[in-house]
């Protein structure tokens, strides 16, 4: 936290988690798929594999919390993704 808590709304506190879980999950998906890659074992390959798809899952349910919780984001989301 760069500023003092007690300075920040609960609102930018609970936007702030959802920020830092989604990071989390961003770098819980590169280190399975880094992982997969690296194994010569078919079988762990695919456990790392299907941990990276649930970690992608999990952020996408921590986007979909941000766009309802942030209207500028939401505008910015709705302007860029799933465009041709």
């Amino acid at each position: 936290m760069y500023e003092e808590t007690s300075k920040v709304t609960e609102k930018t506190l609970d936007i702030k988690r959802a920020i830092d879980s989604l990071r989390e999950e961003i770098e819980a998906i590169d280190l399975y798929n880094q992982r997969a890659d690296a194994t010569q074992d078919e079988d762990l390959k695919k456990v790392l594999l299907h941990n990276a798809k649930e970690e992608k899952e999990h952020s996408a349910m921590l986007i979909e919390w941000l766009r309802k919780n942030d209207a500028e984001l939401e505008d910015e989301l709705k302007e860029y993704l799933f465009k041709s």
